[in-house]
């Protein structure tokens, strides 16, 4: 067995899109980290397929949304058809300020363009390789590796994160409870084409159901549409030839959760339910892969103990309802890296560790009990109106206001405040550029915290910009960018001593509502961490600093 020293900062277990995340946005922020997956080689499942907005805005800061959009097909909405009469036609509208829509992309292939990202930023996979056990202490966490020859490292890094899915070795080795249940039902999951008369609009998902007269649902497909002409992944209730519906939890044939390892239903069983519940006839083939499958829902207590967390299915599933998943584990990878990155490089205190529990655990609260509802109950129970609906179901309202790194609020009640996700907005100007500028225009290739100054009046600029950057010194990463208002030439923007864009098309405006003069600072995941009035720009960015820094104390080992 080979004995490894403390060569990199932070060993992720797991190389799904989750794990990939961490890794990508570790690597961002100059932190070294390993990435290891018991797997040889990624596999070719559509699992996850669902991409929301807000997983998109994130790629687009990264670098990484171009690929997505290319690969990508959009998803326009959802036909829900009952006892053979389409009943609901759900259109996936956003407000116009969103900058994305709804996308759909087989897992395989995000798994593919991430870890192509990974590797420009000088990382890889580290395939056949398994974390078989560690133990932590106040100074790190010795992990145990085992390759696929069988040949073991031993290996200390001061982090760890588990991105090992729902049967999590890290997650069972820290003892963390796993609490909920599981649909009795089983189903049956494929990637397949459908002829082109089949009666469905481009960009449509499908939700067919059977009920009994009273109500019961006793048949469901499910198709969602992927790249290639007539290509979608199929969902449908198991029949009983192949362990269904009833007695299907008990069955040697179907897992406790997630996909089946062996062979899974073929093309004729698909068939057979396309042939009940399709909208009209349509005829399958090249059926890339099936599989069998359960729902669980489950939840950790924490998501972590001293240095070690999990994240993504290790930490939290649910129903596939909404395709929330994947986007939700996602986010918590890049919650958590920015603070380890912090914490790696000596920029704040270990204390901003726990952080992550107390902004994430709640949204993960959240997402289970929402999609175990939606999936028992229909989508439309929780009786939001439908721009609210579909705001949630995009994850754009994810936020931390209650967190304990959100600022004191400031300015209007209704306007995005300490916590709340930091909203896009078109319609900023340059003197240079031709054309208008995003607000994700001027936040991406920006890993760490960026302060956006908002005045009218250059001087008063010019003073909070070297105000926050004096404020933040040495002690944390962080961008100045400078916001006038649209009043002016729209193609003339004093020097203020740093980067400034003027408010042209009045967006961020009406969309921000500062009060006055105003300043903000948006988190590396795109979340506010503090909005003041600039003439307290040096006590706001130091109590920024604080709540990142202190208490500076060592992670507590369970």
């Amino acid at each position: 067995m080979a004995h490894t020293g403390t060569t990199t900062d932070v060993l992720i277990a797991g190389a799904g899109p989750v794990g990939l995340s961490a890794a990508a946005e570790l690597r961002r922020h100059g932190v070294r980290c390993r990435l290891v997956d018991r797997l040889p080689a990624r596999l070719p499942y559509a699992k996850a397929v669902g991409i929301q907005p807000r997983t998109l805005e994130l790629w687009d800061r990264m670098g990484l949304v171009r690929a997505v959009l290319e690969a990508a097909v959009p998803m326009r909405g959802q036909l829900v058809h009952v006892n053979g009469a389409e009943s609901a036609r759900i259109t996936l509208a956003l407000p116009p300020e969103v900058p994305y829509g709804f996308a759909a992309l087989p897992q395989y292939v995000t798994e593919r363009l991430l870890e192509e990202y990974l590797a420009g930023l000088g990382t890889s996979i580290e395939r056949g390789t398994e974390l078989v056990s560690f133990v932590q202490d106040s100074d790190g966490v010795t992990a145990l590796l085992r390759g696929a020859s069988g040949f073991t490292e031993e290996l200390r890094v001061p982090y760890l994160i588990g991105c090992d899915g729902a049967h999590s070795v890290v997650r069972k080795t820290l003892g963390l409870s796993y609490e909920g249940g599981a649909f009795p039902e089983a189903y049956m999951l494929g990637d397949v084409v459908a002829d082109a008369d089949w009666d469905l609009p481009p960009g449509y998902a499908l939700r067919s159901e059977h009920r009994t007269d009273d109500g019961t649902l006793d048949d469901v497909l499910v198709c969602i549409p992927l790249p290639g002409a007539g290509r979608y992944r199929m969902s449908m209730k198991v029949p009983p030839e192949l362990g269904g519906p009833s007695g299907a939890a008990g069955s040697p044939d179907v897992p406790a959760h997630g996909l089946q390892g062996g062979t899974g239903p073929g093309l004729s069983a698909l068939q057979a339910v396309v042939d009940r519940l399709g909208p009209g006839p349509a005829r399958l083939s090249d059926l890339r892969w099936s599989s069998v499958f359960r729902i669980s829902h489950r939840i950790v207590g924490r998501y972590g103990a001293g240095r070690v967390f999990v994240a993504g299915d290790a930490a939290h599933i649910h129903p596939p309802t909404g395709a929330q998943g994947m986007n939700t584990g996602i986010q918590d990878a890049a919650n958590l890296a920015w603070k380890l990155a912090l914490v790696v490089r000596g920029e704040a205190g270990p204390g901003l560790l726990a952080s992550y529990d107390a902004e994430r655990r709640p949204v993960g609260e959240e997402v289970v009990g929402r999609t175990v509802r939606h999936a028992t109950r229909g989508i439309g129970s929780d009786r939001d109106d439908m721009t609210t609906l579909m705001l949630r179901e995009a994850q754009l309202l994810v936020g931390y206001r209650d967190g304990p790194l959100a600022g004191a609020p400031y300015g209007p009640v209704e306007a995005p405040q300490p916590g709340d996700r930091a909203p896009d907005c078109g319609g900023l100007s340059t003197p240079i550029a031709v054309h208008p500028v995003r607000l994700l225009d001027v936040l991406r290739d920006r890993p760490g915290h960026v302060a956006l100054l908002y005045g009218a009046e250059a001087t008063g600029l010019s003073r909070a910009v070297a105000a926050a950057r004096a404020a933040a010194g040495e002690r944390l990463p962080l961008d100045v960018v400078a916001l006038l208002p649209r009043e002016g030439e729209a193609d003339s923007v004093p020097a203020v001593g740093a980067p400034a864009y003027r408010d042209a098309a009045g967006e961020f405006e009406r969309i921000y509502l500062p009060d006055g003069a105003t300043g903000f600072v948006v988190r590396p995941d795109g979340q506010l961490a503090a909005r003041f009035p600039l003439a307290a720009t040096t006590a706001a960015l130091t109590d920024c600093l604080r709540a990142l820094s202190v208490p500076l104390r060592d992670p507590v080992v369970a």
